[in-house]
């Protein structure tokens, strides 16, 4: 074999094992959804094997999953602008600071050492009817009774926006923490103004990492279904409890195949959007 050959085949047997954890557990998995999304959930019990398009027809042409699948994109939306809003600020003080940045650094990462479900669940304690925010205003005598808080829309997004914080604000602090103060300085030396000086020298150099941020946590809100579970009501369900209660309640794997791979598809098609409008570079540039 020749020099070339060998030089040319050295990348392929270097991502071997990556390609061959990522074709097992990835793809494999998921040719078997495919598979039984076509499958039917018979009156015993049984999975009807063969193709039918009952189980896509179903999740395509039923208003309640339009509806569900709708709230979901706009629970995630109000998460991703919330997140986007209160994590800019953040990123940039820690971005920004001298001498205590590692601490403040771990200080962000701190939440992640603590159980997603146990961090979830603290809301309850904080506000439900006997919970610390109640007792504070009532000790207060602001209101004379509890005040329903819980398992509603607000704190599902509450929930979310606690989670999902950090992955925004370490996003946009690695592309913060990438551009050279001495921008600013030049900026400020030819007559800007500090706030103009951000708005057109930091603002447009951090957008990768707030665009890679903004997508990273729009896929993960939509595709959560803890969070609704334990802070939202029966009509603030989001689509993957939808898939939850068809595979682990009702046992019906076709079906929640199906409402799976309908998740993917759109998820994957706001992908796709995004890599038109801005490009996978964008994305790199905002985690590298």
């Amino acid at each position: 074999m020749s020099i070339e050959a060998r030089e040319a085949r050295q990348p392929w047997i270097l991502l071997s094992p990556a390609l061959t954890a990522v074709t097992l557990l990835l793809f494999v998995p998921l040719m078997f959804i495919v598979v039984y999304s076509f499958w039917l959930r018979s009156a015993v019990g049984a999975d009807t094997m063969g193709f039918h398009i009952d189980n896509w027809q179903r999740a395509l042409t039923d208003p309640f999953y339009r509806y569900i699948l709708w709230n979901t994109l706009k629970i995630a939306a109000i998460t991703t602008v919330l997140c986007a809003l209160l994590g800019y600020p953040a990123a940039y003080f820690i971005a920004r600071s001298r001498g205590n940045k590692l601490v403040l650094l771990v200080l962000l990462m701190l939440p992640f050492w603590i159980s997603y479900i146990i961090r979830t669940m603290s809301w309850i304690n904080i506000l439900g009817t006997s919970g610390a925010l109640n007792s504070a205003l009532m000790s207060l005598g602001i209101t004379s009774e509890p005040i329903r808080m819980l398992y509603n829309e607000y704190t599902v997004i509450l929930g979310l926006v606690h989670f999902l914080l950090p992955f925004m604000v370490l996003n946009v602090f690695v592309s913060l923490d990438g551009i050279d103060t001495n921008l600013e300085d030049a900026a400020n030396s030819l007559g800007a103004t500090k706030w103009q000086a951000f708005t057109e020298v930091t603002l447009p150099l951090s957008l990768p990492g707030l665009a890679a941020g903004a997508l990273l946590c729009f896929v993960l809100a939509a595709g959560t279904y803890i969070t609704p579970l334990i802070l939202g009501g029966p009509r603030d369900a989001m689509f993957a409890n939808l898939v939850y209660e068809a595979i682990i309640t009702q046992l019906n794997w076709p079906m929640g195949s199906a409402l799976s791979l309908l998740l993917l598809f759109v998820l994957g098609l706001l992908v796709l959007v995004y890599n038109r409008y801005l490009g996978m570079s964008q994305l790199t540039k905002g985690l590298g």
